[in-house]
């Protein structure tokens, strides 16, 4: 029964269907490791008994023959989803002791469905972060090492916690969000499946919020099947989010056929930087060709406003922090700093920011504090949003001359070791998601694959880019890629 953890999620769903198993045995299991997993710090808070109350209900569903897709799978959800009753604090010490009384539209639906939560995953601060770093819970260590080294390293951010409990084996799937690549970044760098569907799929409703307009929720699973299983359950319109589309959700599983040809797969020129790691460049030409060798036509395309979208996104999402954030004052949510004798309402707030937020987040929202004040809105944050405009329009022109999906790496390098990036400029940084945020800044659909190994024997992986609203083409050429690459590889338990 201990290798039950290591199903993905349409197997346990076959095997419970088919009574197999059930899913007070693969809770168990799950159970198991995470308990025996805290040299990952992955989980931030466990939650065991609810998760064995959930599997008994979904076992009794699955014997009554009412069992939707996700009816007993354990999962693992990123702390940025607000869960009724339990710690939902954005790995921040400003939420401290935060228990919602309400639940999130997509784990209620996940719940409604008869999912098991084993409990919230660990990230960055407010989503803040590329490696895990940021976190008040400490960092997660990537269940990856590199050949012959034990050194910890980044499981990538900010869903790094649910990426690590993925990869580690002591989920099924778990839940992310995505502003600017974090669930892409992190499942290239854990060797996962890491989708961001396209801007209003997913409610935002119940989730903690970092930047209102680039914050999508996505699934990370073992396949890219169980991700086409876990978004269908994430998805659907939402009344309580003015930002979610009122639109009919496909089944994204029924349309893994693997057969893309005739489709056209972009190549975009300005993906290619300077300094780009050969194993990197060479992933990418064999993705490619595995592509072409699947009978996808190969189109070279421009997308030329692509050297903007670094910085554009830079001076977008930290002014829609500095906003969001403000609410955490000590007044209305959240810690409350002590105050001494003669201070005033302006030193509260001080106290409870400088004491709540950590360094990346104090950073951030001072950023976009700055380029929102007076004299420099129209010199930044406006030039920024027409930056974004433009970006936008880059993808619409290529998409109307017939593309179908874009192809591209999805980090600039495989995973750094934990403090390796401590002492850099923090552009160096932000620099790890150089190829995932114009697809945010877009509000398009994105992938990531894993598709091989780097010298070091750790995971790479590509990313596909979709159509607006056509997450199903892009998950079936997702998936003839994922079958032309055949990547099996797993970390060695090492925790």
């Amino acid at each position: 029964m201990s290798e039950l953890n290591k199903l993905t999620i349409a197997q346990a769903r076959d095997r419970m269907r088919a009574g197999e198993l059930t899913s007070v045995e693969i809770t168990e299991a799950c159970i198991g490791m995470v308990d025996g997993a805290d040299a990952l710090n992955a989980f931030s808070t466990k939650t065991f008994d609810i998760a064995r109350g959930q599997a008994k209900a979904a076992d009794a569903r699955i014997a009554n023959g009412d069992a939707p897709d996700m009816c007993g799978i354990p999962l693992g959800i990123k702390d940025l989803f607000c869960t009724k009753g339990v710690p939902s604090q954005a790995a921040s010490k400003i939420l401290s002791g935060f228990k919602p009384e309400y639940e999130s539209t997509i784990t209620q639906g996940l719940w409604d469905q008869g999912a098991v939560m084993l409990g919230k995953l660990n990230m960055d601060e407010f989503a803040m972060g590329s490696s895990n770093e940021t976190s008040a819970y400490g960092p997660v260590a990537s269940p990856w090492r590199r050949v012959g080294s034990n050194v910890n390293l980044t499981p990538g951010g900010s869903s790094g916690g649910s990426a690590a409990a993925v990869s580690g084996d002591l989920c099924l799937g778990a839940t992310g969000t995505d502003t600017g690549g974090s669930i892409r970044q992190p499942a290239a760098f854990t060797g996962i499946v890491g989708v961001k569907p396209t801007y209003g799929r997913c409610s935002r409703w119940g989730i903690i919020a970092f930047a209102s307009s680039l914050d999508q929720a996505g699934p990370l699973t073992k396949t890219v099947r169980d991700s086409a299983i876990m978004l269908r359950a994430m998805c659907g319109h939402d009344p309580k989010d003015s930002t979610s589309a009122d639109l009919a959700v496909p089944d994204f599983e029924a349309a893994l056929s693997g057969d893309i040809r005739g489709k056209k797969i972009g190549i975009p020129k300005e993906y290619r930087m300077d300094g780009m790691p050969e194993e990197i460049e060479k992933l990418w030409a064999d993705g490619a060709e595995m592509m072409r060798d699947a009978g996808a036509e190969i189109v070279d395309i421009s997308l030329p406003h692509t050297k903007y979208a670094l910085p554009a996104y830079y001076v977008i999402a930290p002014a829609e922090a500095s906003s969001n954030l403000a609410r955490y004052d000590g007044v209305r949510y959240g810690h409350r700093a002590k105050l001494q004798k003669g201070d005033g309402i302006t030193e509260m707030y001080e106290r409870t920011r400088a004491e709540g937020f950590g360094h990346e987040v104090q950073r951030r929202v001072m950023i976009g504090a700055y380029v929102l004040s007076a004299g420099f809105y129209d010199a930044y944050y406006r030039r920024a949003q027409r930056v974004r405009t433009l970006i936008k329009q880059d993808f619409e022109t290529v998409f109307a001359a017939g593309i179908d999906a874009i192809l591209t790496p999805a980090t600039p390098s495989a995973a750094f070791g934990l403090g390796e990036m401590a002492d850099v400029d923090p552009v160096q940084m932000y620099l790890n998601d150089v190829f995932t945020v114009t697809v945010n800044l877009a509000g398009l659909p994105g992938i990531s694959v894993p598709t091989g190994l780097d010298k070091d024997g750790l995971p790479l992986g590509l990313q596909l880019i979709g159509r607006p609203w056509e997450e199903a083409d892009m998950l079936n050429s997702a998936y003839a890629l994922e079958r032309a690459a055949g990547f099996v590889s797993k970390p060695a338990k090492w925790w």
